[in-house]
């Protein structure tokens, strides 16, 4: 098959689409496909993917990039700066080096892109009416300050004994069933509150600045309102009240903060010649960067299929959910 085209790429409106019609998880499939499943957890942390890549990055984060415990006791601008700072250079690296490999010197082209478009120029919808610079200032901004105030915020209570940890020895299956867990419970998280912010008073304050971006890039993911930043980096606070240890939450950190980067990318698949590298982008969302009315969620979890309002990529499903926005528009 060529890498370009699906056999089920029929809509002219996209450069490049998988194949359709786009499927949730397996694991909530009725009835269950257990080997299916399991396919679908092992994939996400044996193959290489952003995951398995945060994993990696937490992993040495917490054993030779983090201050002293100790030194977590008492709020102290040095340390909050240095995490503050690690957290800048961690997003400049990934969504910038998507960004440069995509986008600055087009390494693959337009292959997997979904979107024929370029990122706009000289519009004044945008901050400095321009699409990456208007990106680039809310993801480094409002995003990262968002994630490492729930950085801060975790590892001064983690320190002070407010916060239960949970060591690695003697909880082993716990840590691996959290890397299970961590996707489910960001899609839920992200689910619920994507749907608030969806309401039109909060819509209109807060929300339209991230659905700028139609056409999305690398730096679009994390472009966010603070208000949005806080709400969408609050499923952190799960880990306030239920023990884990410090890399699984690191980890989830990084799966919000910067999964955005690789989901907003704009191609499905980083790639050198007929390699892929790793996945990028993910078209559920770039659908609901279209269409705004659909695909809320993510395609970890149903909710969308549940709630109606889920996009398959097929042109049965455009024409439905634009139906379906009108009815929305009319009732505002």
């Amino acid at each position: 098959m060529n890498i370009e085209k699906s056999e089920n790429v029929k809509n002219k409106s996209w450069n490049y689409q998988p194949d359709l019609p786009i499927l949730n998880s397996p694991l909530f499939d009725w009835t269950p496909r257990p080997s299916s499943a399991l396919k679908w957890v092992l994939n996400r942390w044996i193959k290489v993917t952003s995951s398995t890549l945060f994993l990696i990055v937490a992993i040495l984060v917490y054993n030779i990039g983090q201050p002293t415990p100790e030194t977590f006791l008492v709020l102290a601008p040095g340390w909050i700066f240095q995490i503050w700072v690690r957290n800048l250079l961690l997003l400049g690296i990934f969504a910038g080096g998507l960004h440069l490999w995509f986008i600055t010197f087009s390494m693959q082209g337009k292959r997997l892109k979904f979107d024929a478009r370029s990122m706009m120029k000289k519009n004044g919808t945008f901050t400095f009416r321009d699409q990456v610079h208007d990106n680039m200032f809310w993801s480094l901004t409002s995003g990262v300050t968002a994630w490492t105030l729930f950085e801060v915020l975790y590892v001064w209570g983690a320190a002070n004994g407010a916060i239960p940890v949970m060591a690695f020895k003697g909880s082993e299956i716990w840590f691996f069933a959290w890397l299970v867990m961590l996707p489910i419970m960001g899609a839920m998280h992200f689910y619920w509150v994507h749907r608030l912010l969806h309401w039109p008073p909060l819509y209109r304050r807060f929300h339209s600045l991230h659905h700028r971006s139609i056409n999305v890039g690398p730096w679009s993911g994390l472009s966010m309102h603070p208000v949005e930043s806080m709400l969408y980096m609050s499923s952190v606070l799960v880990f306030f009240l239920i023990p884990a240890h410090p890399v699984i939450v690191l980890l989830h950190l990084y799966i919000r903060a910067i999964g955005p980067c690789f989901t907003h990318a704009g191609f499905e698949n980083a790639m050198v010649g007929e390699q892929k590298l790793v996945d990028a982008g993910d078209f559920h969302h770039q659908l609901h960067h279209r269409y705004f009315e659909c695909n809320y969620g993510t395609a970890e979890m149903p909710w969308d299929r549940w709630f109606g309002s889920f996009h398959d990529g097929s042109e049965a499903a455009t024409k439905r959910i634009r139906a379906r926005k009108k009815l929305i528009f009319a009732r505002k």
